[in-house]
């Protein structure tokens, strides 16, 4: 598909419309909307039904999941599911996607490692249109931001997780990020809470309390999806 090319930073061109999550997945490998698919091994695409109730939105792809063209497949992955069946939320019923669909990282000098690099503001840009078709596809009743990446996508730049995690937000407007206040009686809603990479990284004496938050933050969403506001 023709696009702008990538020093435009937008991924509006090569977003088809009226598309299903297969014809979005397929359409998102041939992205070009800014210049970390030069370096990325492939386009990591959300995985799951469209039918799913909720949606958790991590920041990008990591090694693994760069590697196998997967999201949540390598250790966050783990932390993520094992954390999700503990609030009562069953993974396998989740859409799990993220922010920036390609890994962004810097080669470590000596050896093969990359080492991930977050995300810029204009990278979140160029690839917020994905991530609008996808839950305006899904129209899903809850959104899980998970971590300030995610949280800036979905809720403009000024947000800050450790400021409103845990706590029920209004679902963002489609096609754009806007802060939200609160969330109104009766519709769905969206849960902030840390990135599971961040309690892998956890000095290992706090390590314990970053994952029991992450478990309270997700019961949050837990409960939305059992009806129970508040």
């Amino acid at each position: 598909m023709p696009g702008p090319g990538p020093e435009a930073y937008d991924a509006a061109p090569f977003v088809p419309e009226k598309a299903d999550l297969r014809r979005l997945r397929e359409a998102a490998a041939g992205c070009r909307g800014c210049p970390l698919y030069r370096d990325a091994t492939q386009t990591v695409f959300g995985a799951g039904e469209a039918s799913a109730r909720v949606v958790l939105v991590g920041e990008q792809p990591g090694d693994q999941e760069d590697r196998r063209g997967e999201p949540f497949v390598g250790p966050a992955g783990g932390v993520l599911k094992r954390a999700l069946a503990e609030a009562g939320i069953d993974p396998a019923e989740a859409y799990v996607t993220n922010a920036v669909k390609h890994f962004k990282f810097e080669q470590q000098e000596r050896g093969k490692r990359r080492i991930h690099k977050t995300p810029g503001l204009r990278e979140i840009s160029a690839c917020r249109p994905w991530l609008t078709s996808e839950l305006q596809l899904i129209d899903p009743e809850v959104v899980v931001a998970l971590g300030a990446t995610a949280g800036k996508s979905l809720l403009g730049p000024s947000f800050r997780v450790t400021q409103q995690r845990g706590v029920l937000l209004p679902l963002p407007e489609p096609g754009g990020a806007g802060q939200a206040e609160g969330a109104a009686d009766g519709e769905g809603g969206l849960v902030a809470t840390i990135h599971p990479s961040a309690v892998l990284r956890s000095d290992p004496a706090a390590r314990a309390e970053a994952y029991a938050g992450l478990v309270s933050d997700l019961g949050v969403a837990a409960r939305l999806l059992r009806g129970e506001r508040g």
